[in-house]
């Protein structure tokens, strides 16, 4: 490298980069940038006023008062990363390279968008007191006293979040309906014969599963309590408390006519190597779709996986830039767990253009694995306490490994023995 070339590199990594987001995908990028030896000023700001924590712990050990907080252990000041917590951003000027916050404008040379995805509300309840969502440190708090009262809870949604959050809430003592509008749990997620045995998991836990239930109110009962959940088919529901969990959507909306390309779900789409349409623009985690050669298709990945390994991505991006070099590839197996009623529940892949779905074990055991295969290859599996399925299946499925589909079917034979 020339004396000048040199030069050049060391000016641009002076450039601020500014990080908006202080979940995983944000302080993670943060951190990313400093191991790949990033020397300028890297400032990282946050919405809510708390340090930076981790979301899973949430509806685990801090909801259940296990934890006071979930914070993530990383000493910002050591990596000179500028902290900026407790402030809104609320416009983007790309041509300007500023964004407005309540505190003032704020510069950057580059940009990441690390704002997350924001919980779907149920309609016609905002206001009505005990309806609760679980997404952040604030809403675990609020609910730490509902589940020390032990009192009627109404889950509203059966996807993940609502069976984490009923088995907390069960742990602790409390009755629970659960909700559901669909006619099984996790309805567009799996396949009716792959959910079919987790239905069952409600009721052994004591908890009561309502499927194809819609709910038309909440009724306000006394003090910060709710009164009742009314079905649309007429019935009630007692509910001291009502917890939403109806999916999520990326936090973008304040991104609207800023030139940031926004696809049908709301979220930015990035490229291969997680940068947006604008230039020295950045997206990553929740809020980021990205193209995938794996799956010939754009993925959205709501999973806490995807927030640690993208940001490696754009670090990487972001240096690789600056040096001349060719961008990285972002084209990860996404992955993500569960851990509901007892059960380890571990999912690698994407499954929707599969062409054959074979059982591990059966859905009535304690532990079993589905796996999806696409031209005898791999593409998915979801394994219940088998995580040694899991980890070999996330293997075959980054090797695409043509597999031999009565070995895959057979729970005696290690999964990664099938490969041809």
């Amino acid at each position: 490298m020339s004396e000048q070339t040199q030069q050049q590199a060391q000016r641009q990594r002076t450039r601020h980069v500014v990080v908006v987001g202080a979940g995983m995908a944000g302080v993670q990028t943060a951190v990313a940038l400093r191991e790949r030896g990033f020397t300028g000023p890297v400032t990282l700001i946050g919405a809510e006023p708390h340090q930076p924590y981790d979301r899973p712990p949430l509806s685990k050990a801090v909801l259940l008062g296990e934890a006071e907080h979930s914070a993530f252990d990383v000493d910002f000041e050591a990596l000179d990363i500028t902290l900026r917590l407790g402030l809104d951003v609320t416009a983007l000027h790309a041509g300007a390279h500023r964004l407005d916050t309540a505190d003032g404008p704020v510069a950057y040379d580059v940009l990441v968008l690390a704002t997350g995805a924001e919980p779907v509300r149920l309609p016609g309840v905002e206001g009505v007191p005990g309806v609760h969502l679980l997404r952040t440190l604030d809403d675990a708090a609020r609910l730490r006293p509902v589940l020390e009262r032990r009192g009627h809870v109404v889950v509203v949604g059966a996807g993940w979040i609502g069976a984490e959050f009923t088995t907390a809430a069960r742990a602790a003592g409390c009755e629970v309906t659960v909700v559901e509008a669909a006619a099984r749990p996790l309805a567009g997620v799996l396949p009716a014969e792959v959910a079919a045995p987790m239905a069952d998991w409600y009721a052994g836990s004591g908890a009561r599963l309502l499927t194809g239930a819609r709910v038309e109110r909440v009724e306000e009962g006394s003090g910060e309590e709710a009164g009742a959940v009314i079905l649309a088919d007429g019935r009630t529901l007692p509910a001291g408390a009502v917890v939403v969990g109806i999916g999520a959507r990326p936090a973008t909306g304040w991104l609207a006519g800023t030139g940031v390309g926004l696809g049908p779900d709301g979220s930015i789409t990035a490229d291969s190597a997680l940068r947006t349409s604008l230039p020295d623009v950045y997206a990553v985690g929740d809020c980021a779709s990205f193209p995938s050669a794996r799956y010939g298709e754009r993925l959205l990945v709501h999973h806490w996986d995807n927030a640690l390994q993208g940001p490696r991505t754009v670090a990487a991006a972001i240096t690789a830039a600056e040096d001349g070099a060719p961008p990285p590839v972002y084209d990860p197996v996404p992955y993500f767990w569960s851990e509901q009623f007892g059960r380890f529940v571990q999912y690698a892949g994407h499954h929707a253009h599969a062409d054959t779905l074979l059982w591990r074990g059966d859905g009535a055991d304690a532990a079993w694995s589905v796996c999806w295969l696409r031209d005898d290859a791999l593409v998915a599996v979801l394994a219940v306490g088998r995580p040694r399925d899991l980890a070999q299946g996330r293997r075959l499925i980054e090797s695409g490994a043509a597999l031999d589909a009565g070995r895959v079917a057979d729970p005696a034979v290690p999964l990664k023995s099938a490969a041809l």
